[in-house]
């Protein structure tokens, strides 16, 4: 059985290579490991070794600290930081279906979402653009 140390790193690994845009071969390439490999790391089945936990940060351009946050007060048998954004697999659900809306529609949610959310900030301005052009590209292919 997984333990949640293991399951909540995996998960912000897939998180942060999602987010990124980068493909499971990508990362794997970068951090010398096969698919299966990451594909195991990701679902908390394997460990991740410390000094591959280093390169996977240097890789994503995270602090190694990024694949723990959420577990500061948590205990080995908690299951993790459920009901952290950054890690929960309804959120990865909704910018899917953001993602599968047309740019036109999906601009405009973007827009009333950030009015709503934000007192009026603009999308330009809460969002690193580039980053949501490399993940529209990717979603589009």
């Amino acid at each position: 059985m997984e333990h949640s140390i293991e399951f909540q790193a995996g998960r912000r690994v897939r998180h942060r290579r999602w987010m990124l845009g980068m493909p499971r071969r990508q990362l794997g390439d970068m951090i010398g490991v096969s698919i299966r490999q990451l594909e195991k790391y990701e679902t908390g089945t394997n460990r991740i070794s410390t000094s591959r936990m280093w390169d996977i940060a240097a890789a994503m351009k995270v602090p190694v600290s990024f694949f723990f946050e959420g577990l500061d007060g948590q205990t080995p048998d908690t299951g993790g930081a459920r009901g952290n954004t950054l890690t929960d697999e309804e959120a990865h659900e909704l910018v899917r279906a953001y993602y599968a809306i047309p740019e036109d529609q999906r601009r405009s949610l973007s827009d009333l979402a950030c009015i709503v959310s934000n007192g009026g900030l603009t999308r330009a301005r809460l969002f690193d653009t580039d980053q949501i052009d490399r993940a529209e590209r990717d979603a589009a292919s």
